[in-house]
């Protein structure tokens, strides 16, 4: 690792919390290059749902390479996008009667989310962005204008301007409906609130602490963007792909947003593929309004229209989601009840948060728990947060095996921390 820290910028991250060099990975396991089995919980920060190296994916990008055909293509016509396009209508939005149009952004989730905010401003002549209080959209000025933590607002360097930040739910604890408080401060005429552009949303606040919103307040929010003439945007970077149990994280509250953002595990694979879906009557574009030379790769539509036929033609996948997410779930709150009354769980699906609410203690767990073998990271405001994010697709003996170094990790660090009582 000195190598590393010699050549590599001080900016890296992971590379840190988990001080190993990985060279090999399949499924749920990745080895270190000193043969070290490490079960990952992580899945590149939501980006492998599937996996790594999912063998049915790979025959697809194996197959498309070995033809010669256009790997990139800026946002030229190739029959790789438009089989994805067909599949994932057909496949996706009928099976939910939806119908958007595809837009192909730059690589980055950060990128469709500059898009989103840029085309609800041309849409309605407005400049404000309504977003919510521990909401993550993004590093770049826009999205991260419209994010909530200081230590990544204050790296920007720039005055961020251009978003106004709204009580997600929950925020002010259960018994404050902050629908009500949104709509009111965009009704009332003298509230000093501008009229905004769009409500941007994540269903579940990934990087904020895995904050779950409910279904009422959902559709809420999503009455009030329509009462108000802004759009209505879904941020589904991270919970989208099956994260939530569905494929779409808002399925459950029946919800129709006029623009979803879509990054992370759209491409099945690991690569990079970033896209907006956008109702037909607000795509109103002019041609090259947003460009960007790495738009729509071709490899990564091939693996991502064979994530889809390989996991969604079926109700099957998304069952056994809600069935693993229910199991490790259920062993997390046991955890917390054996071992104090301060944490909580929450989440929905495969995405799931063990509130430790002191980050000494989340920080500590995650390094022991690394040092067993398994690659866990953290959430929240201050990173008092355990994030669950397991691939989709793991299996349950890896899934227990994992879950049992959590609870040694925790419990070693427990008996050198005193946690208060409530």
């Amino acid at each position: 690792m000195e190598r590393f820290e010699t050549l590599e910028s001080n900016v890296r991250s992971y590379s840190r919390s988990f001080p190993a060099i990985f060279s090999r990975a399949r499924g749920s396991i990745m080895l270190t290059e000193d043969g070290r089995k490490v079960i990952d919980f992580f899945s590149g920060a939501g980006a492998l749902n599937y996996g790594h190296n999912n063998h049915a994916i790979r025959e697809a990008i194996v197959e498309y390479l070995a033809s010669d055909a256009v790997v990139h293509g800026l946002d030229m016509a190739t029959p790789a996008k438009l089989e994805f396009m067909e599949t994932f209508r057909s496949a996706i939005l009928r099976e939910r009667g939806l119908e958007y149009r595809f837009q192909f952004t730059g690589p980055t989730g950060a990128n469709a989310i500059e898009a989103a905010l840029k085309l609800a401003r041309k849409v309605t002549g407005r400049q404000n962005i309504v977003s919510f209080t521990h909401g993550y959209h993004g590093m770049s000025l826009g999205a991260i204008a419209a994010s909530g933590n200081r230590f990544y607002r204050a790296a920007s360097g720039v005055s961020l301007c251009g978003a106004t930040f709204m009580p997600f739910d929950g925020y002010f604890g259960p018994a404050v409906d902050t629908a009500n408080y949104l709509r009111k401060v965009l009704t009332d005429e003298s509230s000093g609130f501008d009229h905004p552009a769009a409500i941007l949303v994540e269903t579940v606040q990934g990087e904020g602490g895995i904050n779950v919103a409910g279904e009422q307040w959902l559709r809420s929010v999503q009455a009030i963007a329509k009462e108000v003439g802004a759009l209505f945007v879904v941020d589904d970077i991270q919970m989208g792909c099956g994260r939530t149990g569905d494929f779409f994280s808002f399925e459950f509250a029946e919800l129709s947003p006029d623009i979803v953002a879509m990054s992370k595990s759209l491409s099945g694979y690991g690569l990079p593929l970033s896209m907006l879906l956008i109702k037909e009557e607000f795509d109103v574009w002019r041609p090259g309004e947003h460009t960007g030379t790495f738009r729509g790769n071709n490899l990564a539509l091939v693996s991502a229209t064979a994530a889809v036929n390989t996991y969604w033609r079926s109700p099957t996948f998304s069952q056994q989601i809600q069935r693993m997410g229910e199991v490790m779930r259920r062993r997390l709150e046991v955890i917390a009840s054996k071992h104090g009354k301060t944490f909580v769980v929450r989440g929905r699906g495969m995405a799931l948060g063990f509130d430790c609410q002191i980050a000494e203690i989340a920080a500590a767990a995650t390094r022991k728990a690394f040092e067993k073998g398994l690659v866990i990271e953290r959430c929240g405001p201050v990173d008092q947060v355990v994030k669950f994010l397991p691939a989709l697709t793991i299996d349950r003996e890896t899934m227990d095996e994992g879950l049992e170094l959590f609870e040694q990790a925790l419990s070693e660090t427990l008996r050198e921390i005193s946690v208060p009582a409530n």
